[in-house]
């Protein structure tokens, strides 16, 4: 708060004093305006009818619970709601608990990455308020609220009332709208909603609508709701969208004529940038014999994207894009993206480039960094460089089989030979596609093919990624690592119990290494356990992450590994690019010190984000496939037990990949218990298995796609008691309770648990729990 002025003589001020004592401190209380002016006993009482009188002429409003401001003045510091987006993605924030005449503040982005991930609606801050040449500014001091008192839902108009039922399917808040709230509001409008404090001991919460963000019917539905559940930051101010716009075509200035070079890029078919392109020709040193030089050349972004800069704070919050199967929410405006930082065929552009040498052993033998300016020779899809290299070549493809096809695919069977030998871990995972239709709606979801040519260019990225963590390194200039940990002592002792279950040894004493995990599943990958393995050996590792610290990248089994090949979409490459810059003397524009003594903060920044562009995706995608689903309630389905916890089975689809839920009360008429060491619920009775992996055929019963919940019926058999099987050891989730009592086989409406609701027999050891 500003320093208050000087004590004047004591007595009741005039109304010019007062506001004028007012407009230098910032704001008062009224104790604290008596207190300045030394009054006591009915000069209080005066004061008290003057401040009434000030405020009903207009000149003084009610800041906080007891403070005044002169009107239109905010306070230094104060606690604000985030009440406010407009269509440029701007939050504007209001002080809480102030009178009408308080103006709202455009909410700054935050410059030092300190307060966490960017504040969303209806959250609540602590923020130091400044005016202005167009109004009043407020800087984010501190989070007080996460926004725990929001609901995202649905609006459901009746007769009687108003609600907003959550879309979450974990929330159990409905929140009723008072009629005087609801004006305006239709049914199935999407909308981010407060809850009212205050005691409501029965009935639903009350709420007041904070913004609408879409419609139920909307075929963009599932997106809104997961970038409005994620917060995931939309569109870009108009200063970002001037200082996209305000570039320069790239030129040879600093740079090397790359031009000449046949690069060209290989991307899914609807991709809209391009961020790499490769080319690759046998290696004409004598002393390399069949050696190969690879190379690879990335986006320049860091050319257009400057410390400090606007463009840069916003990528910065961002962290990353975020990819939906009808939308993207780009980390740079799309005059970049898809513009001057797009490596699009037959067009000047400033790249990064690196030039490896491979020896015919698939060892990489040295590297050096350029920058540069290319231009592309061709953009072509996965499949349709697949489909050449497999002899169906089109007009693309045909004239570039020799020069350029042929070459790149020999390289990369020679750099095949490098990565067997290290031995990265093989972990199957089956990806699928939504397909969009032209109106909207989902024409189709489909499994993803695993090409050749994907794998290429993976290893290319890979390997160009360490190559500028070693650089950096070897100039002794700090970058963000992408680092992967070892998985923990206590993932690998529980997988060992699990495959001491399945018959399959594991020793818990050897160190965990890639090529261990792999020769695993190569031992399943044909046999009855194959998916279950798979599943269970994937769930055994550690999340990836990014840091200043080197710990490794236990998944790649690299030594070093920092993300360089996607500054158009990952704010990590863009500072690794900077680094590198720095480190070569590139130019003007590279890592600052600044910037170096934030890595902490903005690794954490980035991992932070990228885990919010996931859940968001995976939260959208759930809902898409739910929507896709909801004209075949009634249908069966196979599929694959993926999940088993005390309260029920999840299921995926071989069809889709849709995951959905059976519920425990379903399964038969006994208590299951959780048995975390086999991953099966265990019959207390009879001791039949419903087991991790097991192959299943469900009915789908339910479809809701404002949530993405489906949930099924069973309809196979359980696996019989296995007398060989140890105790079953309760789960955490399992402990004091072995779930609720259940109804007959696979369905409702079978036969109860005799009185007392605790089955006969049961398995030695296993604590009963109570009825639901």
């Amino acid at each position: 708060m500003s320093k208050p002025p000087k004590r004047p003589a004591a007595g009741l001020p005039d109304k010019e004093t007062l506001l004028a004592f007012l407009r230098e401190a910032g704001s008062a209380e009224r104790t604290d305006i008596a207190k300045h002016f030394g009054l006591k006993g009915g000069e209080r009482r005066a004061l008290r009818e003057m401040i009434r009188e000030l405020e009903a002429e207009g000149a003084l409003g009610k800041r906080g619970r007891k403070g005044f401001s002169p009107a239109g003045d905010l306070p230094p510091v104060g606690v604000a709601d985030v009440v406010e987006r407009d269509v440029d993605g701007e939050f504007y924030v209001r002080l809480v608990d102030a009178s009408d005449d308080a103006p709202r503040a455009l909410l700054m982005p935050d410059r030092t990455g300190k307060t966490g991930p960017a504040p969303g609606m209806g959250d609540r801050l602590l923020v130091r308020f400044s005016r202005a040449e167009d109004g009043w500014e407020a800087r984010l001091i501190k989070r007080l609220d996460s926004g725990a008192n929001k609901v995202l839902g649905v609006v459901r108009k009746s007769n009687r009332e108003v609600r907003v039922e959550p879309v979450d399917r974990r929330s159990k808040d409905v929140l009723l709208i008072p009629p005087l709230l609801a004006e305006g509001l239709k049914d199935g409008d999407l909308v981010v909603a407060a809850i009212e404090k205050g005691e409501h001991r029965y009935g639903p919460k009350r709420g007041k609508v904070l913004e609408t963000i879409g419609r139920e019917d909307d075929p963009r539905a599932a997106s809104l709701i997961a970038i409005a559940a994620h917060n995931v930051p939309m569109g870009f101010s108009e200063a970002v969208e001037r200082e996209a716009e305000d570039q320069e075509l790239p030129s040879l200035k600093g740079r090397e004529d790359l031009r000449e070079l046949p690069l060209i890029t290989i991307d899914p078919v609807d991709a809209r940038d391009h961020d790499d392109a490769v080319y690759a020709h046998r290696d004409e040193d004598p002393k390399n014999p069949n050696g190969w030089v690879v190379w690879v050349a990335i986006a320049d972004v860091a050319a257009y994207v400057r410390p400090g800069s606007a463009l840069d704070r916003e990528a910065r919050d961002k962290g990353n894009s975020t990819y939906f199967p009808d939308r993207v929410e780009p980390m740079l405006p799309e005059v970049l993206s898809n513009g001057l930082c797009s490596l699009k065929a037959g067009e000047n552009r400033a790249c990064m480039a690196v030039r490896m040498v491979f020896d015919e052993n698939g060892r990489k033998t040295g590297h050096r960094f350029v920058r540069g300016l290319m231009r592309s020779h061709a953009k072509l899809s996965y499949e349709q460089a697949q489909a050449a290299i497999d002899g169906q070549t089109d007009d693309a493809t045909g004239p570039i089989m020799e020069a350029i096809l042929y070459p790149l695919w020999n390289a990369y069977r020679c750099m095949l030979r490098g990565r067997l030998k290290r031995s990265p871990l093989q972990i199957e995972s089956q990806e699928r596609r939504i397909r969009m239709a032209p109106d909207g709606g989902i024409a189709s979801i489909e499994a993803r093919v695993s090409l050749e040519a994907h794998r290429l260019i993976e290893e290319m990225m890979v390997q160009a990624n360490v190559c500028a963590a070693e650089t950096l390194e070897q100039k002794k200039t700090p970058l963000i690592y992408r680092v992967h940990d070892a998985p923990s002592q206590e993932k690998l002792f529980n997988l060992a119990d699990f495959l001491q279950t399945l018959g399959i040894p594991w020793t818990k004493g050897e160190p965990a290494t890639t090529r261990r995990f792999n020769k695993l599943l190569d031992q399943t990958r044909e046999g009855p356990h194959a998916e279950v393995v798979n599943e269970v050996v994937l769930r055994t590792q550690m999340q990836a992450i990014y840091s200043p610290e080197n710990v490794g990248h236990f998944g790649l089994n690299l030594d070093r590994y920092a993300h360089f090949t996607s500054p158009i979409r990952r704010y990590s490459d863009l500072i690794v690019h900077r680094g590198l810059i720095r480190a070569l003397g590139f130019g003007k524009d590279g890592l600052t010190d600044r910037e170096i003594a934030e890595l902490a903060s903005i690794a954490e920044q980035v991992t932070t984000t990228e885990r919010r562009s996931m859940a968001a995706e995976r939260d959208a995608m759930d809902r898409y496939v739910a929507a896709f689903l909801q004209d075949r309630v009634g249908s069966m389905f196979r599929g694959r037990i993926t999940g088993v916890t005390r309260f029920g089975l999840f299921v995926r689809l071989e069809e889709t990949g849709a995951d959905g839920l059976v519920p425990v009360s379903s399964l038969g008429g006994e208590y299951f218990t959780h048995d975390d060491r086999t991953h099966a619920l265990v019959g207390g009775r009879t001791g039949v298995r419903w087991t991790l992996g097991k192959p299943v055929e469900v009915r789908l019963v339910e479809a809701t796609p404002v949530t993405g919940g489906l949930l099924f019926e069973m309809l196979s058999d359980p696996d019989p008691r296995d007398p060989n099987a140890p105790a079953p050891r309760l789960g955490m989730r399992g402990r004091g309770g072995d779930g609720p009592p259940t109804r007959g086989k696979g369905r409702p409406g079978g036969p109860k648990p005799r009185a007392g609701g605790r089955p006969s027999g049961g398995l030695k050891g296993v604590r009963k729990g109570k009825r639901r």
